[in-house]
């Protein structure tokens, strides 16, 4: 047992906690000079406080003793998801009803992180964003925590609210529409992230188009996310990118930049296609994949270094950067399977996250991502239906998947 190692262990896992030495001591029937001796290296517990130290951190003893520190930062959105279930989406003028409302996290970094903290506990995990001064960021800071990630690089805005969305998702489909306020997510810059600090494998953020300072104009770089972009992979870490379903008018200038500095991508048909100016879809709404494959090359020739990866209902696709091409038609999921499809993509993306970093094969990425998209759906809400990497993988093997 390495004491320097354990001590530094157990302060990161307390911090992460938002204990101090003296919680964390009563909890352990110690002093707290007790814990401040271990911190410090200077010595280390008895062997049979080790099942309880796991248990207050909701760690494995394995991880408390060798600790992993290079695992995955999730940059970008942070908010709260007000989720409405109605009847159906209305013509304007007209009323439907409203069966449940409930709030939950939302944003690519609350759904993508908590989504990966429960497909495995072990792994470590930091959020990087901006919240606001007020309960529903303390709100998320709660949830942050209850899922032992790390919040040191989540910063409180004092002149703007958390920011939050009011979805709208339709009780029989789960399809849903969004109303977003962007509150402190428009705050979140380069300058909040400590690049020269950063420790992972991955560093993932999301969403273009949804970050307004990340977003804006950079002389040198195209964009200020690509410059972050750019820093951080100069460090040797891996950059992914998720973007949101938006309208607007400086598309091209607000994404193309990015995609020079990132090692993967991962985005749905939508998003892919308006990069190339193609329709996903023909007339009946069937997929285009021809159109798929040629938005994901045209991403590509702008540069990303490994990995494009695209989402829809029908399939994942997987484009390599020497050109090999995966597709994995999705789970055939029997009927009143879903309950809500809020925060899917970003399940998808969680379980792409995780294949990458575990060292999956290409198509196991993809079915991967499918199951964990697929327990997404079986709650209305982004994060309550995600479970472990064991039931994820029994999922799969319980359903078929579709005919493409």
């Amino acid at each position: 047992m390495n004491a320097a190692n354990l001590g530094n262990m157990i302060a990161k896992l307390r911090k992460k906690n938002g204990m101090t030495q003296n919680e964390l001591a009563k909890k352990l029937s110690v002093t707290d000079k007790a814990v401040s001796k271990w911190e410090s290296g200077m010595g280390y517990p008895e062997i049979t406080q080790l099942p309880a130290l796991s248990d207050i951190f909701g760690v494995t003893v394995d991880y408390l003793l060798k600790g992993n520190t290079k695992g995955i930062v999730i940059a970008g959105n942070v908010l709260v998801d007000i989720v409405n279930i109605i009847s159906k989406y209305p013509q304007k003028n007209m009323l439907v009803d409203i069966y449940d409302v409930s709030k939950a996290v939302g944003g690519c970094v609350c759904n993508t992180i908590i989504d990966l903290a429960k497909i495995n506990p072990d792994l470590f995990l930091a959020a990087s964003g901006r919240i606001g001064d007020d309960d529903n960021g303390q709100y998320l800071l709660s949830e942050f925590r209850k899922y032992g990630i790390d919040t040191t690089n989540v910063l409180v805005s004092k002149d703007a609210p958390t920011s939050f969305t009011s979805v709208m998702s339709e009780k029989e489909t789960g399809e849903r529409t969004f109303f977003h306020a962007r509150g402190a997510n428009s705050k979140f810059s380069i300058e909040d992230i400590d690049i020269d600090n950063l420790e992972c494998e991955i560093f993932h953020i999301g969403y273009a188009l949804l970050l307004d300072k990340m977003d804006s104009f950079d002389p040198e770089y195209g964009t200020v996310m690509a410059k972050t972009l750019a820093k951080v992979q100069s460090k040797g870490i891996k950059t992914s990118l998720d973007m949101v379903s938006s309208e607007v008018d400086n598309f091209a200038e607000t994404v193309l930049p990015n995609f020079k500095y990132c090692d993967y991508v991962i985005i749905n048909e939508i998003e892919a296609c308006k990069v190339a100016g193609l329709e996903p879809r023909d007339d009946s709404g069937k997929l285009n994949v021809a159109n798929l494959k040629a938005a994901m090359e045209k991403i590509m020739e702008c540069g990303v270094k490994e990995k494009v990866v695209v989402h829809c209902v029908e399939a994942g696709f997987m484009l390599n950067a020497d050109g090999k091409f995966t597709i994995v038609p999705s789970l055939e999921l029997p009927k009143g399977y879903i309950k809500g499809s809020v925060g899917a993509g970003d399940a998808f993306a969680a379980g792409c996250l995780y294949g990458l970093y575990s060292g999956f094969s290409d198509e196991y990425i993809l079915e991967f991502a499918s199951g964990a998209a697929a327990m997404n759906l079986t709650e209305a809400d982004s994060i309550s239906g995600m479970k472990s990497q064991k039931e994820i993988e029994k999922l799969l093997k319980t359903y078929n998947r579709k005919e493409m």
